[in-house]
């Protein structure tokens, strides 16, 4: 039952070329900077995963995280809800040469369409997009007077989360603002691997205060310090 990982290497070794990966963080807070650069190093290495989808609320920022990965040309297609953030100058350059693809999704219907896929739903009805482009092509109903999209679930083969502490076993808490997709995206995967700022034994989280329980993990790997996204741009970082 002991899920630890004995490096970051090891916890991405798996991802394979096409992948969809859902990459939890809302901005920089919950992003697991650590293990998406060490995704990065191992694609610089061998030349692999490539040809990923990647599931996030954004396209990233800057030069390091899911913006490092669009600039190394790992991604073929990003599913998200706000490409155009803080400084998404990376996916905007790769988009307008069409070298990436982009799926919009309004963000409520992105957080229930990956719960509806941790959940077994394969597909909703929302008032969300009704009349707009984002409609385009999809079913709509009539409930109760008011027109309804249909949206489909959506799954991954890969999570990449990070919590602030988790147990062997997997079960995991998160800090503040930090937990937002991450629950979610941890039941829609096939494999969940999580980033932990503190690895505990069993017991030493209290089971009123687990989030995620560990029948949904994977995989952990401790980072006692973990990166920061807006702090590593606001230093002009750049991964590699």
């Amino acid at each position: 039952m002991d899920k630890t990982l004995p490096s970051l290497a090891e916890a991405v070794a798996g991802i394979a070329d096409g992948a969809a990966v859902m990459i939890g963080g809302f901005g920089g807070s919950g992003a697991p900077i650590e293990l998406i650069h060490a995704l990065i190093d191992r694609f610089l290495a061998t030349g692999s995963p490539k040809n990923l989808t990647v599931i996030n609320n954004n396209a990233g920022n800057g030069h390091v995280g899911i913006a490092a990965m669009i600039e190394q040309g790992m991604v073929a297609k990003m599913i998200c809800s706000f490409p155009r953030s803080a400084d998404p100058r990376v996916f905007t350059e790769k988009y307008l040469s069409g070298e990436i693809e982009l799926e919009l999704v309004p963000q409520g219907t992105l957080a229930e369409r990956i719960r509806a896929g941790g959940a077994g739903i394969p597909a909703f009805y929302t008032p969300t997009g009704y009349g707009t482009d984002l409609a385009e092509g999809k079913r709509v109903e009539e409930f109760d007077g008011r027109h309804y999209v249909m949206e489909r679930w959506l799954k991954a083969d890969v999570a990449l989360l990070k919590a602030e502490a988790g147990d062997t076993m997997g079960n995991l808490t998160y800090r503040m603002a930090a937990r937002n997709f991450s629950p979610i995206m941890a039941m829609a995967a096939e494999r969940t691997i999580v980033q932990v700022s503190r690895k505990l034994t069993p017991g030493g989280i209290d089971p009123e205060a687990v989030v995620t329980p560990g029948i949904f993990v994977d995989g952990i790997v401790e980072v006692a310090e973990p990166q920061q996204e807006e702090a590593l741009n606001r230093a002009g970082a750049h991964h590699p």
